[in-house]
């Protein structure tokens, strides 16, 4: 199986920064695609910001400009940078990791870590 480690969340004022980071760690073979997701009360997950291994990115409309996402593959690693937070930026956030473990691809999720933006 695979373990997917987040942090960086806390709470912060509009307009701050927060760095979270996820490191994935077992039998993996290979990771394709690391992203990060946010729920937010009473709304479904969305897609944040998505990484392939040969660097590929997608990101939220919502979000481009803003977050910066990137990995080290070496270390199974992927990055989030969130600058200018908004308050409907608040959301837990979740790690995600496409990987082969064991000959076979699946999708992978961390625990979830929280991010508050105050007003």
């Amino acid at each position: 199986q695979v373990q997917l480690v987040e942090s960086g969340g806390g709470l912060v004022q509009a307009g701050g920064s927060l760095r979270l980071s996820c490191a994935a760690s077992g039998s993996i073979f290979k990771i394709h695609r690391m992203g990060w997701y946010r729920q937010a009360p009473g709304k479904q997950r969305e897609l944040v910001a998505a990484i392939t291994s040969g660097g590929n990115t997608n990101y939220a409309d919502s979000v481009k400009g803003r977050f910066t996402i990137s990995r080290d593959n070496a270390k199974n690693t992927v990055y989030l940078q969130m600058n200018s937070l908004k308050p409907e930026d608040t959301a837990v956030y979740y790690c995600n990791a496409d990987a082969t473990v064991h000959f076979v691809v699946n999708a992978y999720w961390g625990q979830g870590t929280q991010v508050t933006v105050s007003s």
